[in-house]
């Protein structure tokens, strides 16, 4: 065991860690590493206190998310080698990992899983029975179907590993002190902050949070909620059991899904821990009311082999010698889960300079890969690669205690769960964040969850199958679906888009702001446009529709998944450029409805003097009007590509608002449609969205986006010279528009896109979205491929549920917007439809 050092060192730091679990001391160790002098982690009691050290230590290659893959692969590279540059044994083994299937849906899910994992660089493969037997001999065989097989996985020891870390922190420099605990933190008006210990205060120009289940009580220092509770995660190891002992080689880690647990070799026994159900699983809800008792360091919980019993059962079944093996320990301990058991990695919004990596479900897999991220995006000013999924800036105000709870408890229950393309979980829901026609609604369609928002998806009809049924294939959505998109084609269709964020800017350097912050011009006064935010490096942080409402004074608008995202990176050049603007999130007061298709025209026309013409009212173009009296910001726009306008109103218009329109469009057979129709119109006209085919891993050039970048433009916006450079040099791969032709299963995004069949080394790109087109009656995707195979008319295939189908790329859009049908018309040309 090591010395402790209870003394600060120094009154000033760059960056000061709070906390010395895995993850705060991965952080030190990377930041370090790539020379950040100044890097100081404090810890309460000592190295490893609190979920590390009685951690699993389970390392896996897989995970079902795509940018997640990269921060396992990177942990488990790194610990192939920290004992070699450190000095320090960290007891790693990897005899692999096996996922077993043992229901035909699961072998589906697999198969998904396999086209997820093809354009990755790390071992997946899909394994029979017979070799799953060969590799763990000692299972009972009934019920396996196939197995999901990584090679490289295994297991480490969790406090070993963080004392290898702790001592190539050191070595590069990094000030580890401990036990001293920071009691209060003060943030400064240049943005630094002061940092108070009973030793002292530290200055320090960087804060971050990784204090584990502390993490709350450090949050509540400056007024934030984390969304954090802590879980009671049980394993058992048992005593050596005979067979085992007898093996050459060590058993590989098996995940027997169905029985929600997970079984590898210790010694010569095994080491078994479950997942229960939400009703049976245990919350610490205590340390979310009152903190975390002062004392609690390495303690454990009080062990419940009752509340597990089902699991052991479904493990002897599963490992028959389990049987006859004794239990010589149980492990009861702390595990911090946020809403939907990802970890919050990154700056958070509405405070400067306060950086969190908190919420660790998974802390030692993660912890290499995450200190690593971290360690880039605070050095490099954006992140090396997109990983929105856990922007800490998901969650805001609506993220209640209950919900923490009701969604930690699902998470937990629901760990083995079968993972469905377009996945809804129930718990918790709904929200406070529901938009005005919430209740009008609800029992009209299935909703989705987008940002704590609930959103139709898509709307019931008599005779409809209703409902939530998830699946791999077409299933009840897919005909209403088809009918809401006729409905927008040939008639005129309702949408509520209130999750949207947006936000209001005024300010004598607006205009100013707004050039340095978009890659496209500033819209005039009563005009809109689609601008994106670039990082310094050229990729897309961002996509919004700005529209200047009066001299000086924007709305900006963003995706609901975006809204604190784009915020906060709008707050912090808003900070470092002392830019006189005011901004406001007003996401929460205002309700929008979209109105889109060829008689939408028709319809509002009858609730406004105002003229609605093409020539009257451009595409593109913002006004404030009144419909059936209600005041609403019209802009005509519409992510259909039809005719239409997205109207924008204070929430508690939104219900005579959208009667009116009703009302209005009884003639013209006016209906309800969902995202998934709005989807496949989006796709079917080209239209990118963000998260998709465009984000931080990607730039405007590759994505398609050049019309919206004006490079020469006089401001030298953010991201501008990278960009030059990138076009300089040339792209290497770039986006390209699909048809495809497939059975009954159609594509969804991050699929893997294959030439000249199915020789592994022929995944040469992947799927970004996708969907069934019913305008063209085939299957429809964006996909990113290499420059020499990206031109009209090439033939690739891609692997949907592990079939190779046959697509052809081809002259985007399949379907012309509204606004370009007109223009050709007014030429005489006959547009396609």
């Amino acid at each position: 065991k090591e010395a402790s050092s209870p003394s600060l060192g120094k009154d000033r730091a760059d960056t000061v860690i709070i906390g010395g679990g895995c993850v705060g001391v991965s952080l030190a160790y990377h930041l370090a590493k790539a020379g950040l002098k100044d890097v100081v982690l404090l810890e309460k009691s000592e190295l490893t206190a609190g979920s590390t050290w009685h951690a699993a230590g389970l390392t896996t290659y897989f995970h079902p998310g795509i940018n997640l893959k990269k921060i396992h692969a990177y942990s488990i590279k790194l610990y192939e080698k920290l004992e070699e540059e450190t000095g320090q044994a960290v007891g790693f083994h990897q005899p692999g990992s096996i996922r077993i299937a043992s229901t035909p849906t699961r072998v589906d899910e697999f198969k998904y899983q396999m086209t997820r994992a093809g354009w990755h660089p790390t071992e997946q493969y899909l394994i029979t029975p017979e070799k799953v037997q060969e590799l763990f001999p000692l299972l009972n065989m009934d019920k396996v179907l196939a197995g999901l097989y990584n090679p490289g996985d295994g297991h480490i020891d969790p406090y070993s590993l963080t004392m290898a870390l702790a001592a190539g922190a050191r070595k590069y420099g990094a000030q580890l002190n401990y036990p001293v605990q920071v009691t209060n933190l003060n943030p400064r008006s240049d943005g630094t902050w002061e940092v108070e210990t009973p030793l002292g205060i530290i200055q320090a120009k960087r804060i971050v949070n990784t204090a584990g289940f502390w993490a709350r009580d450090i949050g509540k220092m400056i007024g934030l909620q984390h969304p954090l509770i802590p879980v009671h995660h049980q394993y058992v190891v048992t005593s050596t059991i005979p067979e085992v002992k007898a093996l050459k080689t060590e058993l590989p880690v098996i995940r027997d899904l169905e029985g929600s647990y997970y079984l590898r070799q210790e010694r010569d026994g095994l080491l078994f821990g479950p997942y229960e159900s939400e009703e049976k699983m245990k919350l610490q809800e205590s340390w979310v009311t009152s903190g975390v008792p002062p004392g609690f360091g390495k303690e454990l919980f009080e062990s419940d082999l009752d509340r597990i019993m089902e699991h052991i059962e479904a493990a002897m079944e599963m490992v028959p010698i389990l049987r006859k093996a004794d239990i010589v320990n149980t492990i009861s301990g702390p595990i911090t889960y946020s809403p939907d058991i990802l970890p919050m990695v990154g700056p958070h919004q509405g405070v400067r300079n306060y950086w969190v990596a908190i919420g660790f479900g998974y802390g030692i897999i993660h912890a290499g890969g995450m200190g690593k991220y971290l360690s880039d995006w605070i050095l490099e000013g954006e992140p090396p690669f997109d990983l929105i999924e856990v922007d800490p800036n998901r969650y805001g105000k609506w993220t209640t205690t209950e919900y923490t709870a009701a969604k930690a408890r699902e998470s937990y229950g629901f760990n083995n769960i079968v993972g469905y393309p377009k996945e809804e979980r129930f718990a918790g829901r709904p929200t406070e964040r529901t938009s005005g026609l919430y209740n009008l609604l609800k029992s009209k369609c299935s909703m989705g969850f987008h940002a704590g928002w609930e959103q139709p998806h898509w709307f019931y009809k008599p005779g409809d199958e209703t409902g939530y049924k998830p699946s791999f294939r077409r299933t009840n959505w897919f005909e209403p679906v088809g009918r809401e998109y006729k409905q927008v084609m040939e008639k005129v269709g309702v949408i509520d888009l209130s999750p949207f964020g947006k936000f209001k800017l005024k300010g004598t350097d607006s205009v100013k702001l707004l050039d340095h912050l978009f890659a496209n011009v500033v819209p005039k006064v009563g005009s809109t446009n689609i601008s994106h935010m670039l990082t310094p490096r050229g990729k897309v942080y961002a996509e919004l529709t700005v529209s200047q409402l009066y001299p000086g004074e924007f709305m900006l608008v963003t995706g609901s998944g975006s809204e604190l995202h784009d915020l906060r990176w709008i707050e912090e050049k808003i900070a470092r450029g002392g830019y006189k603007v005011e901004i406001e999130n007003v996401t929460d007061e205002m309700g929008v409805l979209s109105v889109a298709g060829p008689y939408a025209r028709q319809v509002l026309q009858k609730l406004t003097n105002e003229d609605l013409s093409d020539a009257s009212f451009k595409f593109l173009q913002c006004r404030h009007l009144k419909l059936s009296s209600i005041p609403v910001t019209a802009i005509r726009i519409s992510y259909t590509g039809e005719l239409g306008w997205e109207l924008y109103h204070r929430k508690e218009d939104s219900v005579p608002l959208y009667n009116a329109i009703m009302e209005a469009g009884q003639k013209e057979g006016i209906d309800n449609f969902g995202t998934y129709a709005l989807n496949t119109l989006r796709l079917e006209k080209g239209f990118r969205a963000w998260g998709a085919e465009m984000n931080c891993d990607t730039n405007p050039l590759e994505a398609g986006l050049e019309y919206f970048v004006k490079l020469n433009k006089a401001a030298d916006f953010t991201g501008k010279q990278a960009l030059k450079q990138i076009k300089e040099k040339g792209l290497k791969r770039r986006l390209v528009y699909l048809t495809m032709d497939t059975d009954n299963v159609d594509p969804e995004g991050n699929e893997s896109v294959w030439h000249n069949g199915k020789a592994r080394t022929s995944v040469i790109g992947n799927t970004t979205s996708g969907c069934f087109s019913y305008g063209a009656q085939q299957s429809l995707a964006f996909a990113y491929v290499p420059m020499e195979l990206s031109k009209v008319g090439q033939k690739l295939e891609v692997e949907l549920l592990g079939k190779n189908y046959p697509a052809t790329i081809i002259q985007e859009p399949l379907v012309l917007t509204e606004p370009t049908r007109m223009r050709l018309q007014k030429k005489g040309e006959s547009p396609k439809m």
